[in-house]
């Protein structure tokens, strides 16, 4: 019997899944199992200032509020990181910049790691390159970033992303046959972020046909993600 989580007159757009960045929902395997245990290592980190690295949808942001609330510290926004920013924090604080190699002002990142070093604060910034590898030109921010202690992630596996799709057809409550996942996750992107995507699609398919998840409905819902995002 089709399932009925929802009316016929709600719209599938209307069910927004945020993603949960809490400890419990992080699902370890090979490719991060290294980086969890270094986030976990703090406070004992080698240096203030520490840096995890990995390709897109590997997990990283996760890790990283995952040492947010283990640390009790702030997010700064790549994008809103400049030297009045810096100017402005408190000493002894600790903050995260995900994706800071993505900061445009580099003279502020530079100053950024020299004050949570001079001030006895903590932080924890993610890119999806090593450190040394990160854009910014300024030689005397690339010798800092150079030293920075940390962590890398890879790609998930396929033992992995299949966890993790389990997972996240059982936040909606859905129950999905293991052939199901089989023939996914050797057919989608090794990645987190593909995985919200796919299942996010197949979901919203399976509603509006009125269909249970089959390999079927799994296909279609591969193809029509694919088709989008080309």
């Amino acid at each position: 019997m089709p399932r009925e989580r929802r009316r016929s007159t709600q719209l599938p757009l209307a069910f927004e899944h945020a993603p949960s960045y809490k400890r419990d929902d992080f699902i370890v395997g090979e490719s991060n199992e290294r980086a969890l245990a270094f986030v976990e290592e703090w406070p004992a980190w080698p240096a203030r200032s520490a840096a995890l690295w990995g390709p897109e949808g590997s997990g990283k942001t996760h890790l990283a509020h995952i040492w947010v609330r283990r640390s009790g510290g702030e997010t700064i926004e790549p994008q809103k990181l400049t030297q009045s920013t810096v100017g402005d924090l408190a000493p002894g604080g600790r903050w995260l910049v995900d994706d800071a190699d993505l900061v445009e002002d580099a003279v502020a990142l530079f100053h950024l790691l020299n004050f949570v070093n001079q001030s006895d604060g903590a932080l924890l910034v993610t890119g999806r390159a090593a450190p040394q590898a990160w854009p910014q030109q300024l030689p005397d921010l690339r010798s800092r970033l150079a030293g920075l202690p940390g962590a890398a992630l890879g790609a998930p596996d396929e033992a992995l992303l299949a966890r993790v799709m389990l997972k996240l057809f059982a936040d909606r409550q859905l129950k999905v046959p293991e052939g199901v996942i089989r023939y996914l996750v050797v057919r989608m992107e090794r990645s987190f972020s593909a995985a919200e995507r796919l299942v996010a699609a197949i979901d919203e398919l399976a509603l509006q046909q009125k269909r249970n998840i089959s390999v079927e409905v799994a296909a279609e819902g591969l193809a029509r993600l694919s088709a989008e995002e080309r």
